[in-house]
């Protein structure tokens, strides 16, 4: 048996501190060829240009400056792989815990060819997860700083006025409130933080809505948002998680991406499986479960999948396994782009018409909101019957399906 040959050249590792970085490398027998060296961020670009081979390849943790890295070597060595760090970790334990031998235990694994990497996703999904996370930290803050202020009225047994107890109408109440000089303070600069917020956040989502029109993503919104729960920005906080949906050959492999995949334990005779691994994206599990919140409350068919989980699991882990049942759903739609068999074409057509809206007529490439809406129909193969979309008391008329359209449903 024929043992296969590692492509010759250097192995090259990078342990990235905050300041500096340590490089070592070592050749196909695993010899130390470059023995660790520390260099400073701001130098290392003209280090590499200097040192760096064509032949070399290359590995890097992933850390907060990992793609900035990657995009500046790649183009000067034959690969670059970015290393799982909770994997690599799990495999290179050690007592003794330095940069310089943590830098060569990284060139010897790659050397070996035991790298777990990660996936490098290209820039449009990291414009998109860069989008997401800051629009995620501004509404977290805006939570805690909602939740500081609702804290002052249970401590002073306040009730509050009716209405949105946090409108920028409401400020003169919360000033007025008889507290002590610290509490007067901190309510006063709590609700200027607010008030400051509110279009920092209401910006990020409409940037969000612009960004969905654009490619990659423009066509899949649609088949997320024909799902129940799914509205443009949860549906662009998962995509944004996925990336490609493509890197995925199965549904259990996105489950298990996503950490909503039952833990297993199986050793000899024992065998069980345990609570959510927890161990993916954590952005995909929070809007995962939100929607499956809404679809249980509105769609009958996952009311139904609910109740039947309810009496057997209790509510918190059924909405969990509704929350995976979705995002099978979601591989399956993105994958074959196609419609959910459980689809509601009225509720989808009212969604779109609202999405319509949002965008206005430039985001529409100049097509009324009927138009618009009935070819995002038609390319979702759906609501060929449709004449028109009531909402509340007015009902707005929808084109004619294309003919191609109406053909292929009757062929259904």
């Amino acid at each position: 048996m024929n043992t296969p040959t590692r492509p010759a050249g250097r192995f090259v590792a990078l342990d990235v501190p905050k300041s500096y970085l340590v490089v070592a490398a070592v050749d196909t027998a695993q010899q130390i060829v470059l023995h660790p060296k520390r260099v400073l961020l701001a130098e290392f670009a003209a280090w590499c240009r200097q040192h760096l081979r064509p032949t070399d390849q290359l590995v890097l943790e992933a850390t907060l400056n990992t793609w900035q890295l990657y995009d500046q070597l790649v183009l000067l060595v034959a690969t670059v792989t970015v290393a799982n760090p909770l994997q690599v970790k799990l495999i290179a334990s050690s007592r003794v815990k330095t940069d310089n031998r943590d830098t060569l235990v990284l060139a010897r694994l790659l050397a070996a060819g035991l790298i777990p990497a990660v996936w490098v996703p290209p820039l449009p999904v990291r414009e998109l997860r860069t989008l997401v996370a800051q629009r995620e930290r501004l509404i977290r803050q805006r939570t805690q700083v909602r939740n500081r202020l609702h804290a002052i009225l249970l401590a002073h047994g306040l009730v509050p006025p009716p209405g949105d107890l946090f409108a920028p109408a409401q400020r003169a109440w919360w000033t007025g409130l008889e507290l002590n000089v610290t509490e007067r303070l901190a309510v006063r600069q709590d609700f200027t933080l607010l008030t400051s917020l509110t279009p920092l956040i209401a910006e990020l989502a409409a940037e969000l809505v612009h960004v969905s029109q654009q490619a990659p993503w423009a066509a899949q919104v649609p088949y997320l948002l024909q799902l129940p729960g799914f509205q443009v920005h949860n549906a662009m906080v998962l995509l944004g998680a996925i990336g490609d949906i493509t890197r995925f050959p199965s549904a259990r492999q996105l489950v298990g991406y996503s950490g909503l995949g039952a833990s297993v334990h199986r050793s000899g005779q024992v065998a069980y499986t345990g609570r959510i691994t927890k161990q993916g994206r954590r952005e995909m599990r929070r809007v995962l479960v939100e929607a499956a919140w809404t679809a249980v409350g509105c769609h009958p068919y996952w009311k139904a999948q609910f109740a039947r989980l309810r009496g057997r699991l209790g509510e918190n882990k059924a909405i969990v396994a509704i929350a995976r049942k979705l995002l099978v759903v979601v591989w399956h739609v993105l994958t074959r782009q196609e419609s959910d068999k459980h689809a509601d074409a009225a509720l989808v057509a009212r969604k779109l018409l609202r999405r319509a809206w949002q965008l206005k007529a430039a985001g529409r490439q100049g097509q009324s909101a009927g138009a618009w809406v009935r070819d995002e129909l038609d390319r979702l193969n759906l609501g060929q019957e449709l004449t028109g979309i009531t909402i509340g008391k007015v009902v707005h008329r929808l084109p004619a399906p294309t003919t191609s359209a109406a053909a292929s449903s009757a062929g259904k």
